[in-house]
């Protein structure tokens, strides 16, 4: 009987626990400033999260921008695991910044993970005006001119400076990596052909594609994407172990009780498969990913190791 009854008060605090949550504002912290790739995820997610969670929740989107992204993350690393307060970041906090920076919160124990939501691969990109017409020729002048071809990127330690570091690493050359502050001049100057490339993020590259303004030359995703169809992978170029994906994933404080992570985890998952959402989401160049918390943990120790050994191999250090 004692047996019994113990069994019970532990399923009723459970179904308490689950009924209870949220009883406050669920934020949703994004590390970036408004309007980025990262932004648009979370204020996807947070348009429909309230209904999905039911009882009427108010949810916001909090955007702490500085030091490249790890304020945000810090914030969240430090906030009560009461399921109130969850990290909405691309791979830069997670798996990068740790490397180049000092932090405030180690990404891998202080973090716990929800969901990696969606996934884009980086393309190279040349000026429309460029002599360079497909990867063969930007190989052949990188072997005859090393160290002469200018490479842009948004920031030391940024995802399109470390692919183009990979490239080089795994193809023996060697570019010159012109660092900026931010995505936008990089577009500006590649336009304006006063940089030679850039390994750009296919959601910023797309609609200068498009225009005819940019050369997509090779995609670094394991397979060709349905928006460049006719660009062909590193991989087909015999670029070996170069592939790279930006992500997008959730997160929330160590220590989030199960049935709340549980019901997170579903609350996304719905939500991004909506057809509306999965289909506006796919023009946009991402690839739904919505793994599980447990797939997405083994996943984020893979790509934490991975960028560690690049980072130092290349001996790359932070602005």
């Amino acid at each position: 009987m004692k047996k019994s009854l113990i069994t019970l008060l532990v399923a009723a605090a459970t179904s308490v626990s689950a009924f209870a949550w949220p009883d406050k504002p669920v934020t949703l912290v994004v590390p970036f400033p408004p309007g980025g790739s990262t932004d648009m995820i979370a204020r996807t997610i947070s348009a429909r999260l309230s209904e999905k969670l039911g009882g009427g929740v108010t949810v916001v989107v909090d955007n702490k921008a500085g030091a490249t992204g790890t304020i945000g993350a810090t914030q969240v690393a430090r906030a009560p695991a009461d399921g109130h307060t969850f990290l909405v970041a691309s791979l830069g906090p997670f798996v990068i910044a740790p490397h180049l920076i000092k932090t405030n919160y180690d990404a891998i124990k202080d973090l716990e993970p929800i969901t990696v939501v969606v996934q884009a691969p980086n393309v190279l990109v040349v000026p429309a005006v460029s002599a360079h017409r497909s990867l063969a020729d930007v190989m052949t002048y990188l072997k005859a001119n090393p160290g002469k071809m200018t490479f842009a990127s948004s920031g030391n330690g940024s995802s399109d400076h470390l692919t183009a570091e990979l490239f080089w690493q795994q193809t023996g050359t060697s570019g010159v990596h012109i660092p900026y502050r931010v995505g936008g001049p990089v577009m500006t100057d590649l336009l304006g052909n006063q940089v030679e490339s850039s390994f750009m993020n296919i959601n910023t590259a797309m609609p200068q594609i498009k225009a005819g303004k940019l050369r997509a030359l090779a995609i670094t995703s394991e397979k060709r994407s349905p928006l460049l169809p006719e660009v062909p992978t590193l991989e087909e170029n015999g670029v070996k172990n170069a592939g790279v994906q930006s992500w997008q994933a959730v997160a929330a404080p160590r220590g989030l009780p199960a049935d709340v992570k549980k019901r997170m985890h579903e609350a996304i998952v719905s939500i991004i498969r909506e057809p509306a959402t999965s289909a506006r989401l796919a023009e946009l160049g991402f690839e739904i990913v919505l793994n599980t918390p447990e797939q997405f943990a083994s996943f984020q120790a893979g790509e934490y190791a991975r960028w560690a050994r690049l980072i130092t191999a290349r001996n790359i250090k932070a602005d």
